[in-house]
């Protein structure tokens, strides 16, 4: 909707990738993966629906190393982390993951976002 927040996850954290709405936007070339998490899509460089889901199973070892490039020197380098989904702070019980940490994003600040 015109004047809302863009979101978009990957690996589970949750980006506002809004400054970027030329790519993710209504009618923008990536706005497939625009309020989901399209870990997979992103991992493949893929738009097609059915890769636009966190699931990385089955991956290769190029894809996953894709991944983690765009995650770290796109997504966490220009947008700012807004928060997580359920998969990432929860086990599948619902209980809390004890070891999920946030990630860290030094070059952001809340000031800067609010």
């Amino acid at each position: 909707q015109e004047g809302q927040p863009i979101y978009l996850a990957v690996k589970g954290v949750v980006f506002d990738v809004t400054s970027g709405k030329e790519f993710y936007g209504k009618g923008a070339p990536y706005n497939a993966l625009a309020g989901k998490d399209s870990t997979r899509g992103v991992a493949k460089m893929s738009l097609d629906p059915a890769d636009l889901t966190h699931d990385i199973a089955g991956l290769t070892e190029e894809e996953l190393k894709s991944l983690d490039d765009t995650f770290n020197h796109v997504y966490k380098a220009k947008y700012p982390i807004v928060g997580y989904t359920s998969r990432r702070i929860l086990n599948e019980d619902g209980s809390p993951n004890l070891d999920f940490k946030p990630e860290d994003q030094p070059h952001f600040s809340i000031t800067d976002e609010f």
